[in-house]
C-alpha cells in the first residue's frame, strides 16, 4: 500500500474535527489546519526539539483561556500535522492511520483549549473510531 498523501491527511484530520463534540468543534472553526512534510527549524526550536523526526504534530497559537479582550493575533492559531515523522510512527508502532492522526489531532487542538492530558485522552475516547 502506498503510504497517504497530505490530501488523505488533511481528510482525515478534517473527518476527526468534524466527530467532535460541538463545543470542541464550533471553536475550532477558526483553527487553520495543516500538514507539512517535516517542521521546520524554527518551529523545533519553539517546543525545545532538534530532530525533525521527533515532532508529529505542533499547535501553534494563544489557547483560548489565555486570551484576552485585548489580544490581536496576527496570523490565526494552527494546528500542523507532520506527515513523514507520522508516517515513521506507523511503521514502527503498528498504530493505524486513522488512530494516529486522531490521537494527534486531537492533542493538538487540546492544547487550543488548554486541555491537561487526561482531559485530552477522554475528548480522544469520546470521537472514537
Amino acid at each position: 500500500m502506498r503510504d497517504p498523501g497530505i490530501a488523505q491527511f488533511e481528510a482525515e484530520a478534517h473527518a476527526v474535527l468534524a466527530r467532535l463534540p460541538v463545543q470542541f468543534r464550533e471553536p475550532l472553526a477558526e483553527v487553520v489546519l495543516r500538514v507539512e512534510e517535516f517542521a521546520t527549524p524554527e518551529q523545533l526550536a519553539a517546543v525545545g526539539l532538534g530532530d525533525r523526526w521527533e515532532l508529529t504534530g505542533l499547535y501553534e497559537g494563544v489557547a483560548l483561556p489565555d486570551r484576552s479582550q485585548w489580544d490581536h493575533e496576527v496570523m490565526p492559531p494552527a494546528i500542523t500535522l507532520f506527515r513523514q515523522p507520522l508516517l515513521e510512527e506507523m511503521e514502527q508502532t503498528g498504530v493505524s492511520f486513522a488512530a494516529l492522526i486522531r490521537h494527534v489531532v486531537i492533542h493538538e487542538a487540546g492544547h487550543h483549549f488548554g486541555l491537561s492530558d487526561d482531559d485530552m485522552h477522554a475528548l480522544e475516547e469520546s470521537v472514537g473510531d
